[in-house]
């Protein structure tokens, strides 16, 4: 096999599906990339036990047809020090040795068969297919993955939940402490169904879509999931289970209604937060008529903070304790000037809204508080 390809282009694909090999694998193939030639198009493969993305490219001057695979590390490195130059590919169909020509030197080294690399898991004829534009999804994943758990006793909340319903789609995370919903107006389906999406291919997609704009195909069964855009094939595994019943844990009456400028919120909130104990991360608020108080204190190193803000607000008096760290990452996870936190007593879950969503969108963001000692 011959063929001829772009240095960078190359590289580009390369780093867009390498992530996903695992540091240790149990099948040795698997630090491997799969490459496979037919005609004038190259079709790379990168793969872990449960996930697997897929990409294709033009080359140039193609002769032959067939698989082989390069343990990518032999790949990867060189090429990230490479000008943009034509890289010449030959590959010797009996030996699998490996020569790529460009213009300064060249490399040599022995690939291996492609047929032994796991082959793709095919879906069931039950699948479901929704289709989404590509900027939904990676808005929808990054704005919720920060809230997914680390749990090895329930699994499916360390995944991004797709409850997908005829008038609508939503996203849904919760680590048990915050949760994060976010419903698109948008997304139609003929029939209800839902999965979860594990972490580590949510993040894959986090890197690929943000230089796609057109649809994501996206068909599912019980167990594993491919999708689809312009530039990727990703197949993955879906954690099996069932998902609690997010809307249950969700107040629906909070009476006391905070507006306020959600900037000025978050920076007062990092300047603060540096005063509070280091394993709680506590910051209490206090909310009067037109104003926020945010303070925190480590008794231990005799420190403490405050700050005020001008809020927007009429009821009575509210005092309620935060862990800072996770607010602030709700707020960061907002792009809304303003937001509304809906509360109701210190130990009531309280709600964060922006006051403008996208268009077709609904996202709520959920923050369980924390005791205050006073």
């Amino acid at each position: 096999m011959k063929f001829d390809v772009s240095s960078t282009a190359l590289l580009s694909r390369l780093q867009s599906i390498s992530k996903v090999i695992a540091s240790k694998n149990t099948l040795p193939i698997l630090d491997c990339i799969l490459f496979e030639l037919r005609g004038n198009r190259l079709t790379i493969t990168a793969s872990d036990v449960d996930t697997r993305m897929v990409t294709s490219m033009e080359v140039l001057n193609a002769e032959g047809a067939g698989l082989f695979a390069v343990t990518a590390k032999i790949l990867l490195d060189p090429l990230k020090e490479l000008p943009e130059q034509p890289l010449n590919f030959e590959i010797n169909d009996n030996t699998l040795e490996i020569l790529i020509h460009f213009e300064n030197g060249k490399y040599s080294f022995i690939g291996q068969n492609g047929d032994t690399y796991p082959q793709q898991k095919q879906l069931s004829e039950t699948c479901v297919a929704i289709s989404m534009g590509a900027q939904k999804l990676l808005s929808g994943i990054s704005r919720s993955i920060f809230a997914t758990a680390e749990d090895e006793l329930r699994p499916v909340m360390n995944g991004i939940y797709f409850d997908i319903q005829q008038e609508s789609l939503t996203i849904v995370a919760s680590d048990g402490h915050k949760l994060v919903r976010l419903r698109n107006l948008s997304i139609h389906s003929p029939e209800r169904a839902s999965f979860i999406l594990p972490k580590k291919p949510a993040n894959m997609l986090r890197s690929v879509l943000a230089k796609d704009t057109e649809e994501v195909k996206i068909k599912f069964d019980e167990n594993n999931a491919y999708i689809s855009g312009s530039n990727f094939d990703m197949i993955c595994r879906l954690i099996e289970g069932r998902y609690p019943n997010y809307n249950n844990v969700i107040p629906q009456e909070n009476p006391y209604k905070v507006t306020i400028d959600r900037i000025s919120l978050l920076n007062a909130l990092k300047r603060v937060s540096v005063f509070s104990n280091a394993s709680s991360s506590l910051v209490k608020l206090n909310v009067t008529e037109g104003q926020l108080v945010i303070s925190a204190q480590d008794i231990d190193y005799s420190t403490s903070a405050e700050e005020k803000i001008v809020c927007d607000f009429d009821g009575s008096e509210l005092k309620i304790g935060f862990k800072a760290t996770f607010l602030i990452e709700i707020l960061g996870n907002i792009a809304s000037e303003h937001v509304v936190l809906k509360l109701a007593d210190p130990s009531r879950a309280g709600l964060i809204i922006p006051t403008e969503n996208e268009e077709n969108e609904e996202l709520l963001m959920l923050l369980m508080p924390m005791m205050l000692n006073d």
